[in-house]
């Protein structure tokens, strides 16, 4: 099989009564594979190169256990033995390419190399990805298709028990795929499947993380990372506040926060926001807010629109208390500044 290729994962998943993908956990996706290792696992399976989700049989799994071996891979013939004799569904995802998914597994690949940290928010193509993911419920029995769902929960009424259906969503969350080392999660429910939360990170009870975004660093978040948000290494989201996601109202800006930040408690942010930047406590700053900037000495200098101050370092947005205007203020001179601000025009 000639070429690099992009990914694979050897999975076991849930497929509803009529066959269809629900949901697929890999233990251990490899990224980049060897050429070798693809070889050996196109011999066992048949695959013809591509982007594949291929159905694995008992006798199937036998020859990917050799394939594994052949290419001196310990860790996946672990995850083989494992899987043996299991009666839940199995496949192998093979991803010859980084394009848009065509498949359910596909998707749960890609999802799950961003929680398990082998790649980073936008740094995987997730286009298409919510025409194929099914809404599931996903209960204290694993995931169930919605229209098999009153026959299961009656079926465990007449058996003494009751089914608990945690969520309705098109995403799990995420530690129930993947717990990343050093973190803190004080509520797993509220970060989905495809958050990036890297080592020395904490989200407290009130924290939320969606997928394709999350943390660079050490980072304490008692606020909103909504979806495509990154924040850098150091800074912290304070209790209640948000960040604008790029699937919000149709924008396409992909918010971030930088290094050294704070977002303080019910404050918002629909900027990107640059290194050692503060938001006050109860400010939202979205792109077109008027922000009177202010000097090192507390001196006017312009009036502009906070999307101008994008990614700029060193920065504290506040309210006026006496007259309401969103002030910035920098330690920078008003002669630096300026340059700074009209840099692009």
């Amino acid at each position: 099989m000639s070429g690099n290729h992009f990914s694979l994962g050897l999975g076991i998943g849930t497929r509803s009564a009529a066959g269809d993908w629900l949901e697929v956990f890999y233990s251990k996706p490899v990224l980049a594979p060897s050429a070798a290792l693809v070889e050996a696992l196109a011999a066992a399976v048949g695959y013809q190169g591509g982007n594949e989700a291929i159905a694995l049989s008992a006798d199937q799994l036998e020859a990917v256990t050799a394939a594994f071996a052949k290419a001196g891979d310990s860790e996946q013939q672990g995850i083989c033995a494992a899987l043996k004799g299991t009666a839940q569904p199995l496949v192998l995802c093979i991803l010859a390419s980084d394009s848009q998914p065509g498949s359910t597994p596909e998707v749960y690949l890609k999802l799950q190399l961003l929680s398990q940290r082998l790649v980073k928010p936008h740094g995987i193509n997730l286009t298409g990805m919510f025409g194929l993911l099914p809404n599931v419920a996903w209960t204290n029995e694993g995931a169930i298709a919605l229209g098999e769902l009153p026959m299961r929960q009656l079926k465990a009424r007449a058996e003494g028990r009751v089914l608990d259906v945690q969520s309705v969503d098109k995403f799990p969350k995420m530690t129930n795929y993947v717990v990343p080392a050093g973190i803190r999660i004080g509520d797993a429910s509220r970060v989905r499947l495809g958050a990036h939360l890297a080592e020395g990170t904490t989200i407290m009870h009130e924290g939320f993380v969606n997928f394709n975004a999350g943390t660079l660093g050490t980072s304490m978040v008692e606020g909103r990372i909504s979806a495509g948000v990154v924040v850098g290494n150091g800074s912290d989201l304070g209790g209640g506040c948000s960040t604008m996601g790029t699937l919000s109202g149709g924008n396409n800006v992909v918010i971030s926060v930088g290094e050294g930040c704070l977002i303080g408690a019910n404050a918002g942010l629909g900027i990107p926001l640059g290194d050692r930047c503060t938001v006050e406590a109860g400010l939202y700053v979205t792109g077109g807010s008027k922000v009177v900037v202010l000097d090192e000495n507390g001196q006017e200098v312009e009036t502009v629109k906070a999307s101008a101050l994008a990614g700029k370092p060193d920065l504290l947005f506040r309210r006026n208390s006496q007259n309401g205007r969103i002030e910035v203020k920098t330690n920078k001179s008003a002669i630096e500044l300026n340059a700074e601000l009209h840099s692009h025009n």
